[in-house]
């Protein structure tokens, strides 16, 4: 049975954020799963109206035809911490709807806010967000992502960013982490110092 694939669209002031990267990631999934992307609504004429002034994630869920679309105010995850969780092999390359896998582990996350993915020793996002590493006032992202979001490709193309081999053993070099996806930049401020970045004890 084909899975369930999905997007998350920013929606900010009854505008739609980088919708073209969005239907660009749904072209290549479903061309990888062989079937025909589906066409996206106007999400701008299906915001409700009490939501045309805030900040709005957009959910769709699809597989052949578009399953479900849902809106919803956003407030970002206030994040302290984050803890180290090794998985060397969760492979999150397409935008999977059934989360299980990433949930099992944040659920090892202890009292830390999130977890960051570790993969054979490198940095990769965490489970719900790409990373990006702040040094000398210059910022890099992991290249061992597990997932390719259109935030960072954005971010990449506009050259705010540059990728790094971001390590376990090189973590220290960096000064300050910061949390990006569709619904989150590096100026909201979603992000810690590295030093609140905590190992998880078994390596």
């Amino acid at each position: 049975m084909r899975p369930m694939f999905l997007e998350t669209i920013c929606i900010k002031n009854g505008a739609v954020r980088n919708l073209q990267a969005h239907v660009e990631r749904m072209r290549r999934t479903a061309e990888h799963f062989g079937f025909a992307a589906p066409e996206l609504p106007c999400l701008e004429v299906m915001l409700p109206e009490p939501l045309r002034d805030k900040k709005v994630k957009c959910r769709i869920e699809y597989k052949g035809t578009i399953c479900n679309i849902g809106f919803t105010a956003y407030t970002p995850k206030v994040i302290r911490s984050l803890r180290l969780v090794k998985a060397d092999n969760v492979d999150y390359s397409f935008k999977f709807s059934d989360r299980a896998r990433l949930d099992a582990l944040n659920n090892r996350r202890g009292q830390c806010d999130e977890a960051l993915i570790v993969q054979n020793g490198c940095i990769t996002d965490t489970t719900y967000s790409n990373v990006v590493f702040r040094k000398n006032k210059e910022f890099f992202t992991p290249g061992t992502c597990l997932l390719n979001g259109t935030k960072r490709q954005k971010l990449l193309r506009e050259s705010i960013i540059r990728e790094a081999e971001i390590t376990v053993d090189n973590l220290h070099e960096y000064e300050h982490v910061y949390l990006i996806n569709s619904m989150l930049d590096i100026e909201d401020g979603v992000g810690i110092p590295v030093r609140n970045i905590y190992p998880s004890g078994h390596w």
